[in-house]
C-alpha cells in the first residue's frame, strides 16, 4: 500500500541519457537518488528529495538494496493517476552491514536469522565463520558478499552474544543492533586514565571561586554522574545571585585525544531500561568530572544576579571550581520543598520560589507543557521485570529544569544577540506542520475535547488542553499523538529558535558528561570569551547533524529495551484480559495500549474475521468493509494477551 509523502514542492529529477543495446538512438531515462524505506514484506519505498511521492519498488526490483541504503532508482514511466515506481540501478551507500539475530546451525553452512523487522533475508554463514557460534544462539553478523544473482547474502559472525533470553544478552543485542557499543576499547580506558585529575594553585587562581558559597546537585537516586550544581547567596543589595555550575569536561577532554574523539562519535550517553552506557569513560563521568558532594571540582557556570521576581539583572559566564555541600535525590529535595524543612532549606526553598516564577513567565511566552510520565521497570539481581511504575515530574524537577533552561537560553542570547553571525551550536525547534495539527484537531474531537486557536495562539491552547485531559484515561494516546504532530528538535549552526519552550536562542550547555553538542558549546563559548578562532563552521555543522542523528538513535535503542521488558513483563500473563486504548492503526493491524501499565500489543487484521477491513490512514482507523465498523485511534478496548515473543519485542492481542 503506497504511503503519501507530505513534501509541498517537488524538485525535477535527473534525467539522463542512455544507449540502447543496438548502440543506435539513445532511450530518455529519469533516475533520482533517495532512501529506502523496507517492508516487513520485501518490497521497498525509496523517499527522495526529487519527488513529492515516495516511490514504490517491487522486492525483484531492489538489487539488494536493504532499508535504509542510499541508492540511485531509474524511473517507470507512470500512468496517469497511478503510484510512481521504480527499480533500483545502484547502491550508492550502505546503511548498514550487520545485523543481529539468531544462528540456525546445520552441517556445513548456518544462517543468522535477523531480529530486525526491516531486514527480509536471512544472512548465510558458511561454517569456517561461524566464530563458534552455537545453535539458537544470539550473535552479530556482517554481510561481506551479495552477488544479486544469490538469494541471500554470505555473511561472518563478528561477536556471539550468548543465549537468547538472557537479560545481558539482550541488552548487548539491543546495542549491537543500533551499532553502538556497551564497552570502550583499552586504548581508550587508557588515555582516560592518563587524564591527571588534580586540582593545581593555577587552576585555582584562574577561576572564580565558589567553594565558600552554599551549593547542591539534585538527581536521580541511582545517578552517579552529577554534571550540574546550583549555588545561591544574597547580594548586598538585596538581589540573589544564582550560580549554574556544570562539569569543566573540556578542562580534560583535549581536541585530538581518544577519549575525544570517542566522545565525538558517540556524541550522546545512552540510557537503557537497566544501565547506562555512557559517552564518557567512568574515570571522567563518575569521578574526576561528577560534581561529587565534598570535593573541590572544575567548573564552567552561568552566574546570574536576579530580582524577586527572577528578572535577570546581571549575568556572568567562566570557569569556576565548586565544593558541593550536599547531593540530594528529587525524592529528598521535593521532600524539602513539600514539608519546608530539611537541609539547605532555606536554599531549596528559595530557588524553588525563583524557578516556578521562571516557569510561569516561560509559558506566559507561549512555551508548551509536555511532561509525560516516565516508565520504569523494577528489576530483580537477574533483569527479571517485576513490575512497572511511573517517574511523574515534581516541583523538584522543575526548580532543575527551570534553572537549566534559563543557562541554555542566555548562553545562546550571548553569542546570537551580542555576537551576532557568531557560529554557534544551537539547539533548533521548527514549528508543526500545519496539517498534523489539522489531523490532531479532528482527532481529540471524538473525546470530546476541542483545540481553537490560530498558529500564535497553539501553544496556550495545547496547554490548556494538556491540563483538561490530565489524569484521564485518554490523556497518554493525546499526548503521544499531540508530540507526534511537532516537529523533532535538532543541532544545527543555523538558528531558527526553539517553538516548544518559545526562545529564539537555545542552546545545550548543561550535559557535558553526556552530550558532545554541550562540549562544543563550552569550546565556543570559550573561544568567544578568549577572542579566539571558533574554528570551521562546516565542520561544526557536521558535528551538529551527527550528533542529532546519534540522539535519534540512542532513543530508539531505549524505546527497544522499554520495549523488550514490556514483552517479557507481560510473558506470564498470556489469556488475561486488560482494559486497552488503541495507540495506532496500520494496514496489518491495531496496535493497543494497556492503561494500568503502558504496554503495547497488536491485534493482526488478519483476527478480525467478522468482516474485510480496509485501512483509513487520513482517519487513523480501519472501517469494515460491509459494516462499516470501526477501529479508531483512542479507542477503549479490552484486550486479552496472546502471544509475548522476546525475539521480535512483540506482543499478540485478541479483543477479549
Amino acid at each position: 500500500m503506497g504511503r503519501k509523502n507530505t513534501r509541498s514542492k517537488a524538485k525535477e529529477p535527473y534525467r539522463g541519457k542512455k544507449k540502447s543495446k543496438s548502440g543506435g538512438r539513445h532511450d530518455e531515462r529519469i533516475y533520482i537518488t533517495g532512501t529506502v524505506d523496507m517492508t516487513r514484506m520485501g518490497y521497498g519505498f525509496i523517499t527522495s528529495d526529487d519527488m513529492e511521492d515516495d516511490v514504490f519498488v517491487a522486492a525483484r526490483n531492489l538489487n539488494t538494496a536493504l532499508h535504509g541504503d542510499k541508492v540511485k532508482v531509474w524511473l517507470y514511466a507512470r500512468r496517469k493517476g497511478s503510484r510512481p515506481e521504480g527499480e533500483v540501478v545502484e547502491i550508492l551507500e550502505r546503511w548498514r552491514t550487520s545485523f543481529v539475530g539468531t544462528l540456525e546451525v546445520m552441517p556445513g553452512f548456518a544462517f543468522l536469522m535477523p531480529d530486525n523487522k526491516n531486514m527480509p533475508f536471512d544472512i548465510f554463514i558458511p561454517t569456517s565463520a561461524l566464530k563458534g557460534g552455537k545453535q539458537g544462539q544470539k550473535a552479530v553478523a556482517r554481510i561481506v558478499e551479495w552477488k544479486p544473482s544469490s538469494k541471500n547474502p554470505v555473511g561472518e559472525i563478528i561477536n556471539v552474544l550468548g543465549e537468547p533470553g538472557l537479560h545481558s544478552t539482550e541488552m548487548h543485542a539491543i546495542l549491537a543492533e543500533f551499532e553502538l557499543p556497551y564497552t570502550f576499547t583499552e586504548e581508550v580506558e587508557n588515555d582516560a586514565a592518563r587524564i591527571n585529575g588534580e586540582i593545581t594553585e593555577k587552576d585555582i587562581r584562574d577561576r572564580r571561586d565558589f567553594r565558600d558559597v552554599p551549593t547542591f546537585t539534585i538527581d536521580p537516586a541511582d545517578a552517579k554522574d552529577f554534571d550540574d550544581a546550583l549555588s545561591l547567596r544574597k547580594l548586598e543589595n538585596g538581589n540573589w545571585e544564582v550560580g549554574i555550575h556544570i562539569a569543566d569536561v573540556t578542562y580534560y577532554v583535549r581536541p585530538g585525544s581518544l577519549t575525544e574523539d570517542e566522545a565525538k562519535q558517540r556524541a550522546t550517553s545512552v540510557y537503557l531500561v537497566d544501565r547506562v552506557v555512557p559517552m564518557l569513560p567512568e574515570r571522567l563521568s563518575n569521578e574526576i568530572c561528577s560534581l561529587r558532594p565534598a570535593e573541590d571540582k572544575l567548573t564552567y557556570s552561568a552566574v546570574f544576579e536576579l530580582d524577586e521576581k527572577a528578572e535577570v539583572l546581571n549575568e556572568w559566564f567562566g570557569r569556576t571550581i565548586i565544593n558541593s555541600d550536599r547531593r540530594f535525590s528529587y525524592n529528598e529535595a521535593q521532600m524539602v520543598i513539600d514539608t519546608g524543612d530539611g537541609d539547605m532549606k532555606e536554599q531549596i526553598l528559595l530557588l524553588h520560589d525563583l524557578a516556578q516564577k521562571l516557569r510561569a513567565k516561560r509559558f506566559a511566552y507561549g512555551a508548551f507543557s509536555f511532561e509525560r510520565s516516565e516508565v520504569q521497570f523494577e528489576l530483580d539481581e537477574n533483569g527479571k521485570p517485576l513490575g512497572v511504575k511511573f517517574r511523574d515530574m515534581g516541583t523538584a524537577n522543575q526548580l532543575i529544569e527551570e534553572f537549566m533552561l534559563l543557562a541554555n537560553r542566555r548562553v545562546a542570547e550571548y553569542v546570537g544577540k551580542k555576537l551576532r553571525g557568531k557560529t554557534f551550536v544551537y539547539r533548533i525547534h521548527d514549528k508543526p506542520d500545519p496539517e498534523k495539527i489539522s489531523n490532531f484537531r479532528t482527532f481529540i474531537t471524538r473525546f470530546g475535547y476541542k483545540l481553537t486557536s490560530d498558529e500564535n495562539n497553539l501553544p496556550k491552547a495545547m496547554n490548556r488542553l494538556m491540563k483538561e485531559v490530565a489524569g484521564r484515561s485518554e490523556q497518554n494516546i493525546i499526548e503521544t499523538i499531540a508530540l507526534r504532530a511537532m516537529a523533532k528538535a535538532v543541532y544545527s549552526t543555523d538558528n531558527i529558535g526553539h517553538y516548544g519552550l518559545a526562545f529564539k536562542h537555545y542552546t545545550h550547555f548543561t550535559s557535558p558528561i553526556r552530550r558532545y553538542p554541550d562540549m562544543m558549546v563550552h569550546r565556543l563559548l570559550t573561544a568567544y570569551l578568549n577572542h579566539d578562532d571558533p574554528g570551521n563552521k562546516e565542520k561544526i555543522g557536521k558535528l551538529c547533524d551527527h550528533s542529532s542523528k546519534m540522539e535519534r538513535v540512542a532513543a530508539e535503542a531505549e524505546r527497544a529495551s522499554v520495549k523488550y521488558k514490556q514483552v517479557e513483563f507481560m510473558s506470564d500473563k498470556l489469556g488475561q484480559a486488560f482494559d486497552g486504548v488503541i495507540s495506532g492503526v496500520t494496514e496489518w493491524g491495531i496496535y493497543v495500549e494497556i492503561i494500568e501499565n503502558q504496554c503495547e500489543g497488536m491485534v493482526s487484521v488478519r483476527d478480525l474475521t467478522d468482516d474485510y477491513y480496509e485501512y483509513d490512514e487520513e482517519n487513523y482507523c480501519i472501517r469494515g468493509k460491509s459494516t462499516g465498523k470501526l477501529y479508531t485511534l483512542g479507542d477503549r478496548i479490552k484486550v486479552e494477551v496472546v502471544k509475548a515473543d522476546l525475539q521480535k519485542k512483540q506482543l499478540d492481542f485478541r479483543f477479549a
